[in-house]
């Protein structure tokens, strides 16, 4: 007993907080380390050179002043965007030719004047979309459809303000077809993740393939209904919704009416407001050598269009900077068909923010009605107050097969038997693919300094007309030879290694080329290097370029050429890149951890936001590493 009252004692006594100890102090970094971090371009460099470029190449609107003109030049734009960009790659144009598959479930019970159906639909063979129609219960013998598209929102198809919207029309006597976006809500999964479709991009098969298929099929459910009237097919949605709405608005002439809603903007406005930036499927390999988002919103013309923006959007494309350029490049259009009040803008104070609230759905009810219902004075815009008919997600989900295909899955697909006949890997056709151009390096010595027996000379190497690359020569002792270091996390985590080479008395030019180290673009590294790629360039062949253009510099400097030394798989990569296109500009390539095949970039799993380099278009077609060292190593 005595026992278990002294352990009650020591229980009821007041505990101290025991002071925390101190961290021992890390010790100061090394004359060396100190070296590496110093910086040598300014902060904002990066971002300014691959702004100024890209905007550069950004097609602009034509000087056209016929209705005739600009028929043939919009019909030819449509014609060239879907067969060089979305249907791009035979699997690709196999998946369009596919047949559309729908499988019809239950009925729920709606609300006053509709009901809702679950259905599944097949976007290409073994990818399918789940989705929900919103159809009257007294359909008009004409019924007006809509398809009803969103964007990066978990909740998916269960949103409420797009269930808001689908119920408002259908009481309206619309059908509505609620269709699930790639990534979201049913259709989440790691393999969906939308910076995975640039895995078969590296296949040579449109990424952008999918989501055009998910819209376009969504169309033919929808006109495939009976009694639907195929002069009024409206989209609308927020968001990734509101690229979708203008892309398939654009390219899809059954598309008769559309509003997307924070949506997108002009390549040249994403170049310049890096909040405008877009994902992969926003940002497609070569798009903008074709056309701009500024020519699709024109293209729009003699249909009708409500573009919708929000004035104090937290997410992108806010008002007051994406919304004026698209209006200037399409109304001149909409009045070449004598239809300018067809192109209407809204934009929304209430809330402000990146929105498809009651007063943007407002705005979109009122142009179906003057569109739509012109001359129906009972048609009202004001919203049906349908709150309490949203149902709860796990209500909505629609039955999907176990195995539904996902980008990284076609991809594994598309890429076993790739590369293809090995007469194809010629330098001329790795030329092709990497979008590679030769530059020359002009150097500017920014500075120098001594600490721990080890001197750095700071170097910025203006490369071309447009790039500029930091580079530190870093010498101790007696050199002999020259050697060029990169490393995928930048000169800044390579102390060790470079100690080492300093060791054998190599001069070691530690280099940060485009989208590495020093020359990443302030959180937006692989964001920038996909806009790079819509205008028509490559990170890729950028890269081999820079380097390629430093090795001639420094054989010149320094009267010997040098070796090229990386760590990790993209700066692997880049130096062979480099070395295949031009074998004579270097000396022996050692890599540390490097790809021991293009495969193994699938394996991985790994997305552009990880390595976005590594996802240069249809580079695993033609090559693999085996054929990129066999290049590399011609002259030896």
């Amino acid at each position: 007993m005595k026992r278990h009252l002294v352990l009650l004692a020591l229980l009821a006594a007041p505990v101290f907080a025991q002071k925390p100890q101190a961290k021992p102090a890390l010790p100061p970094p090394s004359g060396l380390a100190q070296m590496l971090q110093h910086p040598i371009l300014l902060p904002d460099l990066a971002v300014t050179e691959v702004q100024d470029y890209c905007e550069a190449k950004v097609p602009r609107m034509p000087a056209l002043t016929t209705l005739a003109a600009w028929q043939t030049f919009a019909n030819e734009t449509r014609r060239e965007v879907l067969e060089k960009i979305v249907f791009r790659g035979d699997l690709a144009k196999q998946w369009r030719n596919a047949k559309t598959k729908v499988e019809w479930f239950d009925t729920m019970e709606g609300g006053p004047g509709y009901h809702v159906q679950k259905l599944r639909y097949e976007a290409l063979p073994g990818m399918w979309i789940p989705a929900l129609l919103y159809k009257p219960d007294k359909p008009a013998p004409k019924m007006p459809v809509h398809l009803a598209v969103n964007g990066h929102d978990a909740n998916g198809k269960a949103a409420s303000y797009k269930q808001i919207r689908c119920i408002n029309l259908a009481k309206r006597g619309i059908a509505s077809l609620n269709v699930e976006w790639l990534g979201m809500g049913q259709l989440a999964s790691e393999g969906m993740v939308h910076a995975r479709m640039n895995q078969l991009d590296l296949c040579g098969v449109s990424g952008l393939a999918p989501y055009y298929l998910s819209m376009s099929r969504g169309l033919d459910v929808l006109l495939a209904l009976p009694g639907a009237d195929p002069a009024r097919v409206a989209v609308s949605g927020l968001s990734g919704g509101g690229w979708q709405t203008i892309t398939i608005s654009s390219l899809d002439t059954r598309v008769t009416l559309c509003n997307p809603v924070a949506g997108y903007s002009s390549f040249r406005t994403r170049a310049k407001y890096p909040t405008d930036l877009g994902d992969s499927e926003q940002t497609p390999n070569d798009l903008a050598t074709i056309t701009d988002y500024a020519h699709l919103t024109a293209m729009l013309g003699g249909r009708a269009a409500l573009l919708t923006f929000n004035a104090k959007d937290n997410c992108c494309f806010a008002s007051d900077h994406a919304m004026q350029p698209l209006l200037d490049a399409a109304q001149p259009v909409f009045k070449l068909y004598g239809q300018p009040e067809r192109l209407r803008s809204h934009e929304n104070f209430d809330p402000g923010t990146h929105n498809y609230e009651v007063d943007n759905r407002q705005a979109f009810y009122g142009m179906i009605g003057d569109v739509f219902f012109a001359g129906d004075s009972s048609f009202d815009a004001k919203e049906i107050p349908s709150d309490a008919e949203v149902k709860p997600r796990a209500q909505l989900d629609v039955p999907l097969p176990g195995n539904n295909l996902d980008f990284h899955q076609l991809a594994i697909t598309a890429a076993k038997k790739l590369p293809h006949d090995a007469k194809q890997a010629t330098r001329e056709k790795l030329a092709e693919i990497l979008k590679f151009k030769p530059l020359t390096a002009t150097a500017m010595q920014t500075g120098e300094e001594v600490r721990d027996g080890i001197k750095a000379v700071y170097w910025k190497l203006r490369l071309g007309d447009a790039w500029t690359v930091p580079v530190v020569e870093l010498t101790k002792g007696e050199v002999r030879g020259t050697a060029l270091y990169i490393a995928d996390e930048g000169r800044k985590s390579a102390e060790t290694e470079i100690k080492a080479l300093l060791i054998t008395g190599k001069r070691v030019l530690a280099i940060d080329p485009f989208a590495i180290g020093e020359s990443t673009m302030a959180g937006k590294t692989y964001l920038y290097a996909l806009l790079m790629a819509a205008v028509g360039d490559r990170a890729q062949g950028l890269q081999a370029g820079q380097l390629t253009a430093i090795s001639h510099w420094a054989t010149t400097e320094y009267k010997v050429k040098p070796s090229v030394h990386t760590v990790g798989p993209r700066s692997g990569l880049l130096a062979l890149t480099a070395k295949a296109m031009e074998p004579a500009a270097f000396g022996i390539l050692q890599q540390t951890q490097p790809l021991e095949t293009l495969h193994d970039i699938l394996r991985h799993n790994w997305t552009v936001s990880d390595k976005p380099e590594l996802f240069c278009f249809g580079l695993l077609e033609s090559f693999d590493v085996p054929q990129l060292k066999a290049l590399a190593d011609e002259g030896k």
